[in-house]
């Protein structure tokens, strides 16, 4: 039988394009915002906001995606990076504590702890890939909407606030973007792991363009390149599917820095008499 000749392969495929379209778009205004971190504190924010459902008989998924958005707005009305840093360490280690606390009291929910921390892209299901199709529409329209002047706004904050822009509602509104990016993608690389698709195919594509459209794009297709990537050898090994997307995120990072390094050794050493 071929690979497309399982419904759960189709399904996965099918939930890791769409979620790596919108991690490469979101991914992008991510990095160069120089807001990282925030987007990996959101990620784990959703561990105790799923477990905490399951312990209601609520869905995982609905806790874990109300709990990220609220993080995200939390996140965005804090004032200077400074305190914004301190504050998204502490959510950090506590999200992590209250998550483990939640299933102190219901241990059955073991088994869904690590789908969480590590994700479970061959366990998604039919309607499940809808939700994520609905969400990212959604998530892209916001993007296109606030695209501009969010851009205008993270390279020239200073010269935007003088013109009028409302940089502090671009940034509200941008971590609840982030907010249900990461809720997506925790589906496919769990809580632990969101920063490989989120992250590194927008690092890459930044070192190899610094056009705007085709770094956005380039971002896009690194995404889902990876996922897909990761997927086929995840197949053909039995190997975990997270751990392929880390692996080559991180390879094709690596590899950005190849151009660059190699016109520094194919560069002829510049002796002093020859600066004039």
């Amino acid at each position: 039988m071929g690979i497309f000749d399982y419904e759960f392969m189709r399904n996965a495929f099918a939930a890791a394009t769409i979620v790596a379209i919108v991690s490469g778009a979101i991914g992008y205004f991510l990095v160069l915002r120089g807001e990282t971190f925030a987007g990996h504190a959101l990620s784990h924010v959703g561990f105790p906001g799923a477990t905490g459902a399951a312990l209601l008989g609520l869905s995982p998924f609905l806790g874990l995606t109300v709990f990220t958005v609220i993080a995200g707005l939390g996140i965005s009305l804090i004032g200077e990076k400074a305190n914004r840093d301190v504050a998204i360490g502490l959510v950090l280690t506590m999200s992590l504590g209250l998550g483990l606390l939640f299933l102190h009291f219901y241990t059955s929910y073991a088994g869904m702890a690590t789908n969480l921390l590590f994700g479970n892209v061959l366990g998604i299901s039919q309607d499940t890939v809808w939700v994520l199709l609905g969400m990212s529409a959604g998530t892209l329209l916001a993007l296109a909407i606030i695209a501009r002047p969010l851009l205008f706004a993270s390279l020239q904050p200073e010269l935007a606030e003088a013109r009028g822009v409302p940089t502090g509602l671009l940034t509200a509104l941008f971590m609840v973007i982030v907010a249900f990016t990461t809720a997506e993608a925790i589906q496919i690389v769990g809580v632990l792991l969101v920063f490989a698709l989120m992250v590194a195919p927008a690092a890459t594509a930044m070192r190899l363009t610094r056009r705007f459209v085709s770094g956005v794009l380039l971002s896009i297709g690194l995404a889902v390149a990876t996922a897909w990537a990761s997927l086929l050898l995840a197949y053909a090994t039995d190997w975990p599917t997270s751990f392929w997307i880390t692996a080559i995120g991180g390879v094709a990072y690596a590899a950005s820095h190849l151009p660059r390094w190699l016109r520094s050794r194919c560069a002829p050493d510049l002796l002093p008499e020859d600066v004039v």
